[in-house]
């Protein structure tokens, strides 16, 4: 399968090893578009691609730029979405509701959605949703058996309108527990900072989905304690309560799960262990790219044909 990846230049997450796991699967050409090339897709492809070439066109850029160029990218042929964002389409936030308009105007794309619950909930509004989770670059972010002299923390981001929920529940939590709260550079200073943490907060709240942060925090050996973001979900990825996550909806329960754990580090261990095989086996980014190809394979929905105008626009260019 012949396959045209376009993604971000720019980008905080370090997604390459991503993109190594889609190519490994097929015949892939990626190419990066700098935010320049993002605003305008009309004149990259008119100037860079033969679209008929591709079996599968893959969307992997920023929504606020697609959202903007609707018109151009439903002509766009075998077209695939792939969105880390979507949990965006259903909570409070500026983007409530709007991917779920985009979709809309292209009902036979593909959309690879990183939450099973989303996926299900853009299926039941009638689109071609599928389920592929987020994971970790296994290359960078692995668990070096270090010492652990950070106890409790969370490492990220809090600032964004998104974020509001997390950043409520960290506050709250720094009120009764000596949570380290803080961010790093990518790269070398997560990881090493990651395999510091004996226990990792995962605060998604209202999220509906697990962040990136739950599989990297896991993947170095970590005991993650996540918010809890319902059996469906969890179920999808495989989580367990006590076995290999620590599940909490509130305060109260993250401080009596807490103080078992640290009464007996024995279980504690033992979680933080089969975390991390979980997400060794599951959710590196080689296994990830692999389940991307996998969902992008399968026949898509037909296309409508374009309109005289429409080809004309294409044709020229406009």
């Amino acid at each position: 399968m012949k396959v045209l990846f376009l993604v971000q230049k720019e980008q905080r997450a370090i997604l390459d090893r991503l993109y190594d796991g889609v190519a490994a699967h097929c015949d892939c050409d990626l190419r990066w578009l700098s935010s320049d090339e993002q605003r305008n897709l009309r004149r990259y492809f008119r100037q860079e691609v033969d679209a008929s070439r591709y079996d599968r066109i893959v969307l992997f850029l920023r929504f606020k730029q697609e959202i903007r160029q609707a018109g151009f990218i439903r002509t766009l042929p075998n077209l695939v979405i792939l969105e880390h964002d979507a949990y965006q389409n259903y909570i409070s936030c500026k983007y409530t509701g709007k991917f779920s308009a985009h979709y809309r105007q292209m009902p036979w794309a593909r959309v690879i959605s990183s939450g099973f619950m989303v996926s299900q909930r853009l299926r039941e509004e009638g689109f071609d949703a599928v389920f592929v989770p987020k994971g970790y670059d296994q290359q960078l972010l692995t668990d070096q058996g270090q010492a652990r002299d950070i106890e409790l923390a969370f490492v990220g981001s809090t600032r964004s309108v998104a974020y509001s929920g997390r950043k409520a529940l960290l506050d709250e939590l720094a009120q009764v527990e000596p949570v380290v709260v803080t961010k790093t550079n990518s790269g070398a200073d997560y990881c090493n900072t990651l395999n510091r943490i004996r226990f990792f907060v995962s605060a998604d709240v209202g999220m509906g989905e697990y962040m990136i942060k739950n599989f990297e925090a896991m993947a170095c050996g970590c005991v993650l304690l996540a918010f809890d973001q319902g059996s469906a979900e969890n179920q999808a990825l495989g989580l367990e309560d006590m076995r290999n996550v620590v599940l909490y909806d509130s305060i109260p329960v993250l401080q009596e799960k807490l103080r078992t754990l640290r009464a007996d580090p024995a279980l504690a261990a033992s979680i933080a262990e089969q975390g991390q095989r979980l997400a060794l086996e599951h959710f590196s980014f080689a296994q990830v790219g692999r389940s991307i190809v996998d969902h992008m394979t399968p026949p898509l929905r037909p296309r409508p044909p374009l309109g005289a105008w429409q080809r004309l626009r294409l044709k020229l260019g406009f």
